[in-house]
């Protein structure tokens, strides 16, 4: 069946429109290595995104102290900080509460 316009945006802005929020949901797991992040996405939510559009939101997520990095030989992992951690349960209560209203 073919997607109405409304829900192609709605499904846009939920998906690529906040990657920050899969990122986290993700990193909330283990560390990640960047490269690997959309296959990781597209596996555990059904959609991919641009390889450097993962780079971008890891790179502002970093200068925004929600995730730090660290080298492994040539290899640069992600992980979440504290305040990730925070973040992304305020955007998860957010989402239920707007959810439950709707």
């Amino acid at each position: 069946m073919e997607e109405s316009r409304p829900m192609h945006r709605l499904r846009k802005a939920l998906t690529r429109g906040n990657l920050w929020l899969y990122v986290l949901s993700k990193l909330r797991r283990g560390r990640v290595y960047a490269y690997g992040l959309s296959k990781d996405l597209k596996l555990d939510y059904g959609w991919s995104h641009g390889l450097i559009t993962g780079y971008v939101v890891l790179y502002k997520l970093e200068a925004e102290g929600l995730i730090s990095s660290e080298f492994e030989g040539r290899r640069k992992y992600y992980k979440i900080t504290k305040k990730g951690i925070k973040e992304l349960m305020k955007a998860k209560r957010y989402l239920h509460q707007l959810s439950t209203r709707l």
